[in-house]
C-alpha cells in the first residue's frame, strides 16, 4: 500500500480531479459537477467484507444541485446513473490509493438494482464498496467490486461485480 490517508476531505478529492493526489496520468476523479462524494470517510486495500478492500464515502444533498432542476421538470429526481458512477468513482480512487499507476476508467457493472430515489429533500448519500477481488499484474490492474447506496441510511441501490481498470495507455 502506498502512504496516504485512510479518509479524505472535499479538497482532498479536488486535488484528486487535478490529478495532484495520486500523481500525473494516475487515477483521477472527475471535478465537479460530475464528482459524486464531498469526503472518503474510510478506504482500506484489506479491510471490508471480504476482506480485499473497502471505501466508504458522503454525499451532502442540496437541494439546488444541478440534476434536479433537469431530471425530471416538476418532478426532481437524482439520475440512477450518478449514484453508480459515485461508486465506480470509488472504486478507481481505491486502486490509486493502493499506489497502483494508469488511469482509471469503468468496464462494467454485473447487475444493478434501483431500489428508491434521491429527492432534494435527503440529506446524505453514503457509498460502501466492498472489493472481491484487486489484482495487478503486468499486463493487468483491476478492481471487482459489490456497493450500495443509501440515502439517509435507507439502502437505495446496490450493484454487484463493478469492474474497474487503471491503464498506463
Amino acid at each position: 500500500m502506498a502512504d496516504y490517508p485512510t479518509s479524505f476531505g472535499k479538497e482532498d478529492l479536488l486535488k484528486c480531479a487535478r490529478g495532484e493526489l495520486f500523481g500525473p496520468g494516475n487515477a483521477q476523479l472527475p471535478e465537479p459537477p460530475m464528482l459524486m462524494m464531498d469526503r472518503i470517510t474510510d478506504i482500506s486495500g484489506d479491510a471490508g467484507l471480504h476482506g480485499k478492500g473497502h471505501v466508504v464515502a458522503e454525499f451532502d444533498i442540496d437541494p439546488n444541485l444541478w440534476f434536479f432542476e433537469c431530471h425530471f421538470p416538476g418532478n426532481p429526481i437524482m439520475p440512477g446513473c450518478l449514484g453508480l458512477d459515485g461508486l465506480w468513482q470509488l472504486t478507481g480512487f481505491n486502486l490509486g490509493w493502493r499506489g497502483w499507476t494508469g488511469r482509471g476508467y469503468a468496464l462494467g457493472v454485473g447487475e444493478v438494482k434501483l431500489k428508491g430515489m434521491v429527492r432534494p429533500n435527503r440529506k446524505m448519500l453514503t457509498y460502501k464498496v466492498d472489493f472481491t477481488k484487486a489484482v495487478q499484474t503486468r499486463r493487468l490492474t483491476m478492481g471487482v467490486a459489490d456497493g450500495i447506496v443509501e440515502a439517509d441510511g435507507e439502502v437505495i441501490y446496490e450493484v454487484k461485480d463493478m469492474k474497474v481498470a487503471l491503464s498506463e495507455s
